[in-house]
């Protein structure tokens, strides 16, 4: 072999074993996560995740403040030069160059709004350094009405990016419309809370007053208590921040309606009380056991005849109504259970109470706090009610100990 020949082969033995050097080098050695995946896969990943980024600010709808956190990500997702955010009357937000173009932005996109047609128009603009000379403008609706636009600039024309920003853009309106639906559940949360205080009576607020009245002569501290009960009570009932509260907050406002109660039956009313201190953190929805005790009340109740002016004695013959109320730990739930023996009701009457068929003074407690359960919870977490004529009732309310969403305040 000559000593060309032997120089090659020297030099083809080193490459082979550099190559196989480094091939073990780079199969030995932990897999990174940036090696993993195509182009294609990672873009596609970036998107997801700009666009998971601008998703919360747009959930709060259609504002200053979350048009100005989601404007740097939508413009991101497009690519683009510049964004602009309007509503129907003024620019929300500018992002990226040439924001000198905002002043003319409204006039640009009166058709729009009105006509809720996607535009393009060149930028005319006068500043020779200005990258931005064309603009692609689209409606941002929801149920059928442009709430505002989305425009995104280029230094030309471009049919992609036409494309992108209508695909953007319909994706901007989803979020508006989840945005749209968390105010209109709040709404109706806050409505039905509404109903609950209404059913807290007139006629409850005045026989309670009265019954703290009777005792101001006759035992001035009771009376200085059931004031504070009282006071208590209505201030937990009227709170307006929060739409969940917990177990222990419920219970005690339950307790506290409950010494209002008793100041007007006096021994009539038993109450026995069973509470496990493991449930006491759970989160419910706020007024949800009350009316359930309130019914309780008054079914147990009903019928009563006048009491005696002692209202703590029990007249010969009036025989006393006994409601218990549970709270009891069931692994990942808590069971609470409310019955009483009192008058009980038809099946079938009740059947249509849950229905909504009860009329509007009606049993509105027990369809509102059903409701309001199977909306939070789902449908497997509605009321479980067995009652019968002159058999009592028994309601049993299945808690999770954990949802997300539901937190007690």
């Amino acid at each position: 072999m000559t000593g060309a020949g032997y120089a090659v082969l020297v030099l083809l033995v080193l490459l082979l074993f550099g190559g196989g050097f480094l091939l073990g080098r780079r199969t030995a050695r932990p897999v990174r996560t940036s090696d993993v995946g195509t182009p294609v896969e990672h873009a596609t990943f970036e998107t997801l995740h700009t666009a998971s980024l601008a998703a919360p600010p747009l959930r709060a709808g259609l504002t200053e403040e979350s048009a100005r956190k989601s404007a740097r990500r939508l413009r991101s997702l497009l690519g683009t030069d510049a964004l602009c955010l309007t509503d129907r009357d003024r620019v929300l937000v500018w992002d990226g160059e040439g924001d000198h173009h905002g002043k003319h932005v409204m006039d640009q996109v009166r058709g729009l709004l009105a006509s809720g047609r996607d535009t393009a128009f060149h930028s005319d603009c006068d500043d020779l350094d200005c990258p931005l000379r064309w603009a692609v403008a689209v409606p941002l609706t929801v149920d059928h009405r442009v709430l505002g636009s989305l425009i995104a600039y280029a230094p030309r024309e471009s049919a992609v990016l036409a494309r992108a920003a209508g695909e953007v853009a319909r994706w901007v309106c989803v979020q508006l419309e989840l945005a749209e639906l968390d105010r209109s559940r709040t709404q109706l949360i806050e409505a039905e809370i509404r109903a609950l205080r209404a059913q807290i009576s007139p006629h409850f607020i005045f026989n309670s007053l009265a019954a703290i009245a009777s005792f101001v002569r006759t035992d001035p501290e009771q009376a200085r208590e059931l004031l504070l009960e009282f006071a208590d009570f209505t201030r937990y009932s009227f709170r307006s921040h929060g739409d969940f509260t917990t177990l222990a907050d419920e219970l005690h406002s339950i307790d506290q309606y409950l010494a209002l109660v008793r100041a007007r039956f006096g021994k009539r009313l038993s109450v026995r009380l069973q509470v496990a201190p493991e449930v006491l953190p759970v989160a419910l929805p706020f007024l949800c056991l009350q009316p359930l005790v309130e019914n309780a009340v008054k079914h147990g109740l009903e019928g009563a005849v006048a009491l005696p002016r002692d209202l703590n004695s029990a007249r010969a013959g009036e025989t006393p109504i006994r409601i218990s109320i549970s709270a009891l730990d069931a692994g990942s739930e808590a069971v609470v259970v409310i019955e009483d023996d009192g008058t009980g009701m038809d099946p079938e009457r009740l059947r249509q109470i849950l229905r909504g068929e009860g009329g509007t003074s009606t049993g509105i407690g027990l369809l509102n706090v059903d409701e309001r359960l199977r909306q939070v919870y789902g449908d497997d977490y509605g009321l479980v009610i067995e009652t019968g004529i002159g058999a009592g009732m028994k309601i049993t309310v299945r808690l999770p100990k954990y949802r997300a969403g539901v937190h007690g305040s």
